[in-house]
């Protein structure tokens, strides 16, 4: 379970197996995993998550989005 941030990808692009193939290659942390041309979030590496932008980047606008459980 992560305590600081939340992947949410929307569920087009995470049946499209070549956008999750993009999206399992440029994320560094590994957040990302497929199974079957579909998407899995590795919750256990979610909290990895250096905000670096590439897997938003990577997908059509709004696809992805990076929620952060916490205040600044």
């Amino acid at each position: 379970m992560s305590m600081f941030i939340k992947l949410e990808v929307s569920p087009e692009v995470a049946s499209q197996p070549d956008l999750v193939s993009k999206l399992v290659e440029v994320c560094p942390v590994d957040i990302f995993d497929q199974d079957d041309g579909k998407l899995r979030i590795v919750e256990e590496n979610e909290d990895e998550c250096t905000l670096c932008d590439l897997c938003i980047e990577a997908a059509p606008e709004g696809a992805v989005q990076v929620i952060k459980l916490y205040e600044d």
